[in-house]
């Protein structure tokens, strides 16, 4: 059998990137192949990180020509990057198979290198202080798409990456099926091996996924958007505050912790004038402490379109030492790549030709 009979009988083209081992050994022995040829497929996509079946060497030739014209094999097209010289960080933009554009950043930190990716084309959250959402939803990404943009990072700097977080453009969260299954093809022994423990996935705040995340027993670590610790001031900047109210986000919050035994990060934008005041500070920290939550504090990156304000760094270590005052655990993000398209969005919202 070949791969040309089992493709007739599942669809035109199989992403094989997407598949976990088990799926891709069915695969290959359904083409009447032995099973170490699975292995070894496995092994150059997640392990060798090779860029097409042309480079898959112990291959037999035949089957090299057949992945090739039976199977999707996920690759990206560099459109643009971005290196900071103030710190280093890494801005890429690439292009997938359909022309799609996604962004996808690289940064250095004391405890190693760690890549933000994107889980969709465009986002549909609307979330107003956010470059992402400018262009609108244009589809979600596969598991392999997610995965390319790990692997393309690591074969253009030549860096090894031990952390990854899934913060870039789109809600990871409204891709939860294929989310799910890059997060497990991420860290699956056979392939790259990353340790769960070393990668974050944020979401702006959808509550029956939260909790289905939760029951996947995964030990990643949530981040939930909040950006603001009431109702009101929350619809104000995020739209999916219309849906879900905080007191449904922190009943979903405290699942999440009681499920899995993993803190809860609060990604909190802090927005001059808008809601960084002393009574803000107060009503986030309730709301930390009741979940046992970090605060991870981000001085909001100016996107023009918005006209929302960083406030100054004093304002933001005040904040903070307010937050401590109540025992609430907090950070300030390392600001990165401010002299570079570095806020979420912004490079792939300039290349598509509205000025950003």
């Amino acid at each position: 059998m070949s791969f040309d009979t089992v493709i007739i009988k599942i669809m035109d083209q199989i992403d094989i990137k997407s598949f976990n081992k088990e799926e891709l050994t069915a695969f290959v022995t359904q083409a009447g192949l032995p099973k170490f040829r699975a292995d070894q497929l496995y092994q150059w996509m997640h392990q060798k990180l090779a860029a097409s079946p042309d480079e898959m060497t112990n291959l037999p030739a035949a089957m090299r020509e057949d992945l090739k014209r039976h199977c999707s094999y996920a690759t990206l097209r560099m459109i643009d990057r971005q290196i900071s010289r103030l710190d280093g960080t890494q801005k890429f933009l690439f292009a997938m198979p359909d022309d799609a554009l996604v962004e996808s950043v690289f940064m250095k930190y004391r405890f190693g290198n760690s890549v933000c990716i994107s889980s969709q084309v465009g986002c549909r959250m609307g979330c107003r202080f956010c470059a992402s959402t400018l262009d609108g939803l244009q589809r979600s990404l596969l598991p392999s798409e997610m995965l390319e943009q790990v692997y393309s990072i690591r074969r253009i700097t030549g860096e090894k990456i031990s952390h990854v977080v899934v913060m870039g453009t789109g809600e990871p969260l409204d891709n939860y099926e294929n989310l799910v299954k890059f997060l497990r093809l991420l860290t699956d022994e056979n392939g790259m091996n990353l340790s769960q423990r070393n990668i974050t996935v944020s979401t702006c705040g959808i509550v029956p996924r939260i909790r289905d995340l939760a029951r996947e027993k995964l030990s990643i670590t949530l981040a939930l958007s909040l950006h603001a610790a009431t109702d009101e001031k929350r619809r104000e900047i995020m739209p999916v505050a219309q849906r879900y109210t905080i007191a449904e986000l922190m009943d979903a919050c405290r699942y999440y912790f009681e499920t899995t035994g993993r803190r809860i990060t609060f990604e909190y934008s802090l927005i001059a004038g808008v809601n960084d005041s002393a009574q803000d500070a107060e009503q986030l920290a309730h709301l930390a402490g009741d979940a046992g939550a970090h605060i991870n504090l981000i001085p909001v990156n100016p996107v023009k379109e918005r006209g929302y304000v960083q406030p100054a760094m004093d304002a933001v270590y005040a904040f903070q030492n307010k937050l401590e005052k109540h025992g609430i655990n907090v950070s300030i993000r390392r600001v990165l790549g401010r002299d570079i398209d570095g806020a979420c969005g912004q490079l792939r919202h300039r290349h598509l030709g509205v000025p950003g």
